[in-house]
């Protein structure tokens, strides 16, 4: 019996990263703005890097990524706390603005935004929001890896996820207007 290892191509290295970048784009993911404010600044930034770690902690914990040159990084580094903002299916012109698409120089402008407990603005209407204060960051190659307990949440009572696959915004027959599993 073939060992299903031979199966697998192996790439050179360079071939690998541009393999794995393909293959990572035609992974469906959540959309999410992360947003902070404090002594560091108020920054904002779109994200399809974040997950939960552990719900049995002391708080819940989350994780999120965020690239090391980011204003957005460096802000929360230097507040210790931030929102991650999971964004409705109808959420993609905000999306594109924290991800600086829209040219626009303040990501802000034209939001309402709610401060959380932690003082880190929440989006108007997001899918959900958690509210966090970092526990600790890790830089691992061009990201940081930032570890967070969650201080609080908000849900909508209604609404599906912003998702992003192929390279492209879309969002999820399976869960439209069911709220739920």
């Amino acid at each position: 019996m073939e060992k299903a290892r031979s199966m697998i191509t192996e790439f050179p290295a360079d071939a690998l990263r541009e393999s794995f970048l393909e293959a990572m784009s035609r992974t469906a993911t959540t959309v999410s703005v992360v947003t902070t404010d404090g002594p560091g600044g108020r920054a904002g930034t779109t994200v399809s890097a974040m997950s939960s770690v552990s719900a049995d902690t002391p708080r819940p914990s989350m994780l999120v990524c965020i690239h090391y040159k980011s204003p957005t990084a460096a802000a929360i580094l230097r507040n210790g706390v931030f929102c991650i903002n999971v964004l409705r299916e109808d959420q993609s012109a905000i999306s594109d603005a924290f991800a600086g698409r829209t040219g626009q120089s303040d990501k802000f402008s034209g939001l309402h935004c709610v401060a959380g407990s932690t003082g880190a603005p929440r989006l108007p209407d997001p899918l959900v929001a958690f509210d966090c204060r970092l526990a600790h960051a890790e830089r691992v190659g061009t990201h940081f890896v930032l570890f967070a307990e969650v201080e609080d949440i908000a849900i909508a009572d209604v609404g599906a996820p912003l998702i992003y696959a192929n390279r492209a915004y879309g969002k999820s027959a399976l869960f439209q207007d069911e709220g739920r599993l």
